[in-house]
């Protein structure tokens, strides 16, 4: 049987009870594959050197379609892994290194 986004379980880690949602359980798997891609990831560095850029800049200097890099920057946006300011016309894509910090401390508890 299929568990629906409020279903719940209790899952015995040694002598401990550890409550899951699998709703929660989703969210994070679709946050782990929005940064487990090689294109996403380039993005992600490429934001981290140059601190904020519109698409078109991203999409220039990682020779891409500016669609696929819309795409993929929608996914990054969605996962909270990067902000966006629009000024004027352009919409600047940032960081959000807060949102990282904590991916990267659930990988860390996952991996022990």
């Amino acid at each position: 049987m299929r568990k629906t986004k409020a279903d719940t379980t209790v899952q015995k880690k040694g002598v401990q009870d550890v409550p899951l949602d699998y709703g929660e359980l989703r969210k994070a798997a679709l946050v782990l594959r929005a940064v487990n891609h090689k294109l996403r990831q380039r993005m992600i560095d490429l934001l981290e050197e140059n601190k904020q850029l519109t698409v078109t800049d991203i999409y220039i200097k990682l020779r891409l379609e500016q669609s696929v890099a819309s795409q993929h920057l929608a996914i990054l946006r969605k996962a909270g892994v990067v902000r966006t300011d629009r000024q004027g016309k352009y919409i600047y894509y940032s960081l959000d290194h807060e949102r990282l910090s904590q991916i990267s401390r659930l990988v860390e508890e996952l991996v022990i």
